[in-house]
Order: C-alpha cells, then structure tokens, then sequence
C-alpha cells in the first residue's frame, strides 16, 4: 500500500530491514510497498550513508528559493537610491537595465520592496482633495469677467534662493494683470499682489484657480484666508477640477510663453523681478497675439468698473436669517451644538437660512458654504454639488 504520512518512517524502516536480508530483489519490494524503484534505491542509499536519520523526511524547498533577489542587485538597487534619493523604484529599475542590460533586474514592485526594508522608502502620502467645484466654470465674454491665477513651477535662481512667480491675466484679453518672483506659494506674499491689482485694475467678477495653496483648502468649502477676502469683496471664486488643468488653458498657455523670462534663472530676486517687468510691459503692449487676431492684449483691456473699497462693507444678510459668529476653531453654535465650518472664517459672522426644501443652509456674505445634515449635526456639501456628481455616474442599464 501507498506510504502515508503518519507511518511513513515505520514502512522505510520495515522496507530497508526487508532489503538487508537479501531474500527480496528491488522490483519485488517497490511492488509489495507500492513506490517506485527510484525511491526505493533513494531510501537504500540514505541508510547506508546515515542510518535510519537517513530515512527521515526531508524538506523539498530549495536551499536558494528562484523568487529571492540576489544580493548584488539588491546592493545596486539600494546604491541608486542612495545616489538618486528623489528617483522611485520604476525609474531605478528601468536605468540600471539600460546601464546592465546582461542583468535580469527584479520588477518595480520588487525593487520598491527592496527599498523599503532598507529604510530608503516611507509610506505614501495620502493626498486630501479640495471639494468640487460649484456650478459651471465661467466663460469670459468681457475684460475682468474672468481673471486666471496660478503659480509657475518654480527654479532656483543664481543665488540658491527659490522663485516660484505668481501670475494674474484676464481671461478675456489675455492681459497680464501681475507677474512677480515670489518665492512660496502662501498667502502672506499672494495677497498683496491681489491688493496692488485690485486698485490698479479694479476688482473682476471673478477667480479662476486650481486647488492648491493658497487659493483653496480640502475642507468641506475649501475656504482659505485669501478666498474668503475674495468672497467679502464680492469676487466670485471657481476652482477648477483636480487634475483638470485645460480648465485652465489659457493660463496654462501663458505659462510657456513665460519660460522665456526664465531661462536661463536670473542671478537673484531683484534681477528676476526686473526682467518680468520689461517681459510684462512686452507681453501685454507690444506681443501679437494669434488668439487676438495677431494683435497685443493691451488693444482689449480696459479696467474694471469696480473700484477696491476702502473699507469692506459688512454682509447684508436678511432678517429672517440667523447670524452665528465663527470661533477661533472654525465651529459655530447651532442649536445647542457645534458644527464645523471653516478655520478660515474664523470670528466672520455667518448666517444660518432655511431653504425651500426645509434645510439650514450657511452662506457667507453672497457665498453658500453647504447644509447642516439634521442626522449628523456636520455641514455637507450643497445638494448642488451632490446631484451634479451624481450625474456624472454612469447610468445602469
């Protein structure tokens, strides 16, 4: 009968005492224990070289497993790494491939493992996303319907310090309205270039710009300090789709054309500032633009009949509306509880409104920041929002 696990030992032990007595030839005994010649010469040669240690199972895993790297691709894995700290693991395999093609480098995967045992590789980011936008963006029909901002990916000028420009244009003209060598993207250095053009241009109707600092947040409204002066100001604010920057495009298409007062880096600030100045005074006054029917921006700009305020008039809210002041933390007190809004908006006042449908909607001045959910007692998004995410589903069938 066949060996089976639990009196394995006894049969080899009975099979080589039945062979050492010499009376059974090798086919009679694999016949009678049913293995195979092979085995059975196997468990001859084991006893003799060892004795019954010999007869006992051995493991069948290999004493080099195939799937193991060897340790001179994980040492030249590890060495680029180090060499390049800012490269991940597919960039590392596929060069060394291209340096060592006689070598069979490992996957990605692999190699990102590899690192990762060796402490060159931390866990990712998990990256918040700001809120979707609300409504449809804006197609500019006027000069300062529309302005478009954003930061140009910085370089490091001559000097070692950083520059990072912060670039304003009317989407309508294509007119640069602020170009500076700033040298982050915070809101302490934005928001007195925003003043400068505020009251050199006027104010527009509104501002387009993607999702990052300092013009939107991942909170619920996606509120920061310099949008929530656009909103007291009266200037709309839409933000653009994450990883949509063609809602963007003309501003995206200027940033290009910019390269051109940026490479090579001048030698610090004060050089870089002067050469946007001259690139400004060109771009807008001088430059054909094709869009334009080859002719300058400044040929359709004119500024905007807003006037920057000198003082910022506090919200008209409606009497029937409930006024709750921001705290410090971003809550507000409704109905015995706090619910979170924003930290921006800290010590504005709010207003809390009933809607049509029997909700309690919070608005800033002419801005609706969502809906206290009655079950959770949190602000969500507005039911706008909802439905139009909503239809962007896929319908079943």
């Amino acid at each position: 009968m066949p060996w089976e696990e639990n009196c394995a030992m006894d049969q080899r032990l009975r099979f080589i005492g039945l062979d050492l007595t010499g009376e059974f030839s090798m086919t009679e005994l694999c016949e009678a224990f049913s293995i195979s010649r092979k085995t059975g010469y196997k468990w001859r040669e084991r006893y003799a070289a060892f004795g019954a240690e010999g007869l006992v199972e051995r493991s069948h895993a290999p004493k080099r497993p195939a799937h193991v790297t060897p340790q001179a691709v994980v040492e030249a894995i590890i060495a680029r790494r180090r060499m390049r700290p800012s490269w991940g693991p597919r960039k590392i395999v596929v060069t060394l491939g291209e340096l060592y093609p006689h070598i069979a480098w490992p996957a990605a995967s692999t190699a990102g493992e590899i690192l990762k045992r060796a402490g060159l590789v931390g866990p990712r980011r998990l990256h918040r996303r700001a809120p979707p936008r609300l409504g449809e963006l804006t197609q500019a029909e006027r000069p300062n319907h529309l302005w478009a901002v954003d930061h140009k990916g910085w370089v490091r000028l001559g000097d070692g310090t950083r520059c990072e420009p912060l670039t304003i244009t009317d989407s309508f003209s294509r007119y640069l309205i602020s170009l500076s060598a700033t040298t982050n993207t915070r809101e302490e250095q934005a928001r007195p270039l925003f003043e400068q053009a505020f009251r050199e241009h006027g104010l527009p109707d509104a501002i387009r710009s993607d999702n990052g600092s300092p013009f939107a947040s991942t909170g619920v409204t996606g509120l920061t300090a310099l949008s929530v002066w656009w909103a007291k100001l009266g200037v709309a604010h839409e933000r653009i789709d994450p990883g949509q920057p063609q809602q963007n495009g003309r501003h995206e298409r200027f940033h290009r054309t910019l390269l051109e007062a940026m490479r090579p880096p001048s030698a610090n600030r004060s050089a870089q500032e002067r050469r946007f100045e001259v690139f400004m005074r060109e771009y807008n006054d001088e430059r054909p633009h094709e869009a334009l029917g080859q002719k300058p921006p400044s040929r359709f700009y004119a500024p905007s009949p807003r006037a920057m305020p000198d003082k910022i008039p506090e919200p008209a809210y409606p009497k029937d509306a409930i006024a709750r002041e921001v705290r410090q933390n971003g809550e507000i007190k409704w109905r015995g509880k706090l619910v979170g809004v924003s930290t921006a908006l800290a010590g504005e006042t709010v207003c809390v409104e009933e809607t049509e449908q029997g909700e309690w909607q919070v608005r800033f001045y002419a801005l609706p920041l969502g809906v206290i959910d009655a079950k959770t007692n949190r602000l969500r998004r507005l039911r706008v929002l909802e439905d139009a995410q909503a239809a962007q589903q896929p319908s079943e069938p």
